[in-house]
């Protein structure tokens, strides 16, 4: 039986909705991020009790299936910048169309219907959360990081984070309180 699970973005949610899983005694064939299979069919009885385990830590039953779908784009949408690897010619349609089989515009109208945002809003500003984490990190200058996420320039890595935060890269990083938003609420 497929599970889909909501805010699982990254592999601490993975071993968390792991633990409810087998604290409810339901063993699991495969578990990635937003997806789940389990051995066997699940009692109505048990997944409303794992429904309630779920909750309690922050995750969300998937039950339609353009929720589904909005659910796989944003995991990898996630996992592509966690990579750290996006070429400056990168595009969302092409990655998007060519991970779930599906045409962009169709993808995108599902998207930005249930999201109130688009896909290309969306991308963004994942991406400045993490220029927000490397820039705290410290492990990378400007250039590396606009050439990690698929800037063509700094000026445009900075352009659009201040658009996105009101603040430059610089500014950010001098703040006392750093504003950063868990993935799964942006």
């Amino acid at each position: 039986m497929k599970i889909f699970i909501k805010n699982m973005v990254c592999g601490r949610c993975i071993s968390a909705v792991e633990n409810i899983f087998n604290d409810a005694g339901i063993k699991l064939k495969s578990i990635s991020l937003g997806e789940i299979e389990t051995e066997s069919e699940i009692s109505d009885q048990d997944l409303l009790s794992l429904e309630k385990g779920l909750e309690k830590t922050g995750f969300e039953r998937i039950k339609d299936s353009a929720h589904q779908l909005i659910e796989k784009i944003k995991n990898l949408i996630i996992i592509k910048i966690g990579s750290l690897d996006i070429d400056e010619n990168f595009l969302l349609s092409e990655f998007l169309s060519d991970a779930l089989y599906k045409d962009y515009s169709s993808l995108s109208k599902t998207f930005s219907q249930n999201e109130n945002i688009t896909l290309e809003q969306f991308f963004i500003l994942q991406k400045i959360e993490k220029v927000k984490e490397l820039l705290l990190y410290n492990e990378f200058n400007l250039t590396e990081i606009a050439g990690k996420l698929g800037y063509k320039s700094v000026q445009h890595l900075s352009s659009q984070f201040r658009n996105s935060t009101g603040f430059t890269p610089t500014e950010f990083k001098k703040l006392k309180v750093h504003t950063r938003k868990p993935l799964d609420l942006v």
